[in-house]
């Protein structure tokens, strides 16, 4: 328990007097450093946070969030009207897919094909954003490619591409890859360049004859409400389809997401540096003001005053400039999280510099999500720092021999 005398005798170290005045300086700069760190941590984790949540939207944009397998059965789709499903779930699609590579001209290319059934074709959220042109409904003999693709082959809507199957079939010269030509019906635009250059989409049983593949071993793409916590809508879906091999937006990602988490966790270690830096200033700063403070603490002694109470009143000390500098950090570091966008801008407005450029990153703006739990995170251990910093002065002062500061003081 912490007593009003410890308080005030507490606040008035921290603010020492003008003869005291190096103790200042290295307090304010342990409270600089301690608050720029925080904040720093927090507009970095802010950043990570919405790079992360933009990515996973624009992944999930375009594919499913869950993926259902059969490779003996067929999916029994009678299963979709379970109530904890439905009430999940926003859309279901069957689909299929297959490796072909596109011939046109001169130019060759390995390509991914999905396929989709006319009616649900139309319903993909690629397809109905404002950047698609063309039909949004998928025929036979039609194809749907990427805007990226078309630039490559330099074909727009209402133009003809081959494309080669590897299955084979028999003819005079032998077996020979199986062949066919598609017309472009449209070109989509996702925000991923990777998916608008190597995936294109065609009508389902188009590719199922053009691969030869078993209208058993459809998949089913399922598109849910709420992406998030994907694990435990996985469980859900793993229950009603016992038998069938499920894998979420996160499984297909792993590697990706995985290596933002280390980044993420990386970039948490190096920042907290700055906070355990500033933090042992403490340690200095708190060690001098003992030494000057030793014919208080001597006299304090010679009333009474025990020696926890000593302890109490450094650690205080070192404690305040820590909870002072911590909460002002996270002010800092939210108005600063909040604004970065205008901040990026101001900054390349003043240095003529291109920062986090749109081909690069495929984003128009900077992103930034403040998270609770890390702010709350960041705080603990700063706090957490400082109080421990501050015990080993505090220990010093009580443990001072009160005869002998008396008698050179």
């Amino acid at each position: 328990m912490i007593t009003l005398l410890e308080k005030k005798i507490a606040t008035r170290y921290l603010f020492t007097k003008k003869k005291d005045g190096f103790i200042n300086i290295i307090s304010t700069f342990s409270f600089l450093g301690i608050a720029l760190g925080v904040a720093v941590l927090i507009v970095v984790m802010s950043v990570m946070n919405g790079f992360r949540t933009e990515l996973i939207n624009k992944i999930n944009g375009f594919n499913p969030h869950l993926k259902i397998f059969s490779y003996e059965n067929s999916i029994n789709l009678d299963k979709l009207k379970n109530n904890k499903i439905k009430l999940v779930s926003e859309d279901f699609f069957l689909s299929n897919t297959g490796e072909a590579v596109i011939i046109h001209k001169s130019y060759t290319k390995g390509i991914i094909l999905r396929g989709y059934l006319r009616d649900d074709f139309k319903k993909l959220r690629v397809i109905n954003n404002e950047n698609f042109i063309g039909n949004k409904t998928i025929s036979y003999n039609s194809i749907s490619i990427g805007k990226e693709l078309s630039f490559i082959l330099d074909v727009s809507v209402g133009d003809k591409i081959s494309l080669m199957s590897p299955s084979n079939i028999m003819s005079i010269a032998g077996s020979l890859p199986k062949q066919k030509t598609f017309i472009i019906d449209s070109i989509f635009e996702s925000e991923i360049n990777e998916f608008n250059l190597n995936i294109a989409f065609i009508n389902l049983n188009d590719l199922e004859d053009f691969f030869e593949l078993d209208k058993d071993n459809r998949y089913l793409e399922v598109f849910l409400k709420d992406p998030k916590n994907i694990e435990k809508k996985k469980e859900i879906f793993q229950s009603v389809f016992k038998e069938k091999l499920i894998n979420s937006w996160a499984d297909l990602n792993q590697s990706l997401f995985s290596a933002l988490k280390v980044e993420r966790n990386v970039m948490f270690i190096i920042l907290s540096l700055i906070i355990l830096i500033a933090a042992f200033n403490i340690i200095s700063g708190l060690t001098i003001l003992v030494k000057n403070k030793t014919r208080d603490i001597a006299i304090l002694k010679s009333i009474g005053v025990r020696n926890s109470s000593i302890i109490k009143i450094f650690f205080l000390v070192g404690f305040f400039i820590g909870m002072i500098s911590t909460i002002s950090g996270i002010i800092i570091g939210i108005i600063f999280a909040k604004n970065i966008e205008s901040v990026r801008v101001l900054i390349s407005n003043i240095f003529n510099v291109s920062l986090f450029p749109e081909e690069i990153y495929f984003l128009s703006k900077m992103p930034s999500e403040i998270d609770i739990l890390s702010i709350l995170i960041i705080a603990l251990f700063s706090i957490f720092i400082t109080c421990l910093v501050s015990i080993y002065p505090a220990i010093k002062a009580s443990k001072l021999d009160t005869i002998k500061s008396l008698k050179y003081e």
